[in-house]
């Protein structure tokens, strides 16, 4: 990105320089604050969801309470995606071999900036992927705990359906690993 284009001194007068001119690294550094940070969310909300039916279910139904802790499980199991995504993101950010102010001029800009953008696409993707997950997980274990406290049959058929509902986060982080496979930075000059 060329300097001239800035209005203000620090390339900050508005969003639009603001994020034109921010580096790869921020990029892809943002990338995995999202998905973490989008996975976790997600992961309390399925949470909070199922606990709230669960304990209720479970006054009039007590039998309930350590079978339907499965809900709670395939809640957080959405958080772990979002981790396991995170430190496959991070280990993919390499740092340039000759520390420098200023990249050379035959560096591999687009590929620079490839690589950022696609790996905060990747984690952007996990982290949206995992908080509807995480809901619709929660939504399921919650229908679970209630039918499960009205009629005891039910249980099984409805966590066939929570198990279905835990799978958009298996596909989110798929999808986020195969955006992440051609993100590589960098790390030396293009030869001439």
């Amino acid at each position: 990105m060329s300097s001239d284009l800035c209005t203000s001194p620090y390339c900050n007068a508005g969003w639009g320089e603001l994020l034109s001119h921010l580096s790869p690294y921020g990029y892809a550094n943002f990338g995995i604050a999202f998905g973490l940070g989008f996975s976790v969310v997600g992961a309390a909300w399925g949470i909070w969801l199922t606990g709230s039916s669960l304990v209720g279910a479970a006054v009039k139904s007590p039998r309930i309470r350590s079978k339907n802790l499965i809900s709670v499980i395939f809640c957080e199991a959405t958080a772990i995606y979002g981790v396991i995504m995170a430190i496959i993101l991070a280990n993919k950010i390499k740092k340039p071999d000759e520390a420098s102010y200023q990249l050379p001029e035959n560096w591999d800009f687009p590929g620079f900036y490839y690589a950022g953008y696609g790996m905060f696409s990747a984690g952007l993707s996990v982290g949206l992927t995992n908080i509807a997950s995480g809901v619709s997980v929660g939504i399921a274990g919650s229908s679970c705990a209630l039918a499960d406290a009205q009629d005891a049959s039910l249980f099984v058929k409805i966590l066939i359906v929570e198990i279905f509902a835990s799978a958009l986060g298996i596909f989110g982080i798929i999808v986020g690993i195969i955006e992440s496979n051609a993100c590589t930075f960098p790390i030396a000059a293009l030869e001439n």
